[in-house]
């Protein structure tokens, strides 16, 4: 299992501290929102997910079969558009975008981009899930 832990900075506005293992990562809001901009906001972790997924997944894929791979870049960005199966409701489209050099042909090019959508966070995007929610409120101070 995977465990993260968000952790509210109250003194410091919108500001949020992530723990994940023995790392620790900011995020906040855009000061336009109230925040500080003192690391990437929500919306930019998830894609920041996305890329880096997709960039090991198609690191290993490629080792795994000895191809030249010299130069990988994923960008990412993402934007509200109208929803073509409910007029007037929006969704999120998020484009990814792969950069790859290296001895590559065609058909290496063509599976690495077959395989870009195999990586774990993608499959967490467009497939089920069930989020569970739980609040467990504090001991009242008197």
């Amino acid at each position: 299992m995977t465990e993260v832990t968000v952790k509210a900075k109250i003194d410091k506005g919108y500001q949020q501290e992530i723990k994940a293992g023995d790392h620790t990562i900011i995020a906040d809001v855009p000061k336009a929102s109230g925040g500080q901009e003192t690391g990437p906001n929500p919306h930019e972790l998830l894609l920041a997910s996305l890329g880096a997924c997709t960039s090991v997944t198609l690191q290993m894929f490629a080792k795994k079969r000895e191809w030249d791979i010299k130069e990988l870049t994923v960008k990412l960005s993402e934007e509200s558009v109208d929803d073509p199966k409910e007029p007037g409701k929006k969704i999120s489209k998020i484009t990814r975008h792969i950069h790859v050099a290296g001895n590559l042909d065609a058909e290496q090019l063509d599976t690495l981009k077959t395989i870009a959508d195999k990586c774990q966070i993608h499959k967490l995007l467009i497939g089920s899930k069930d989020i569970k929610t739980e609040l467990s409120p504090a001991a009242s101070r008197v």
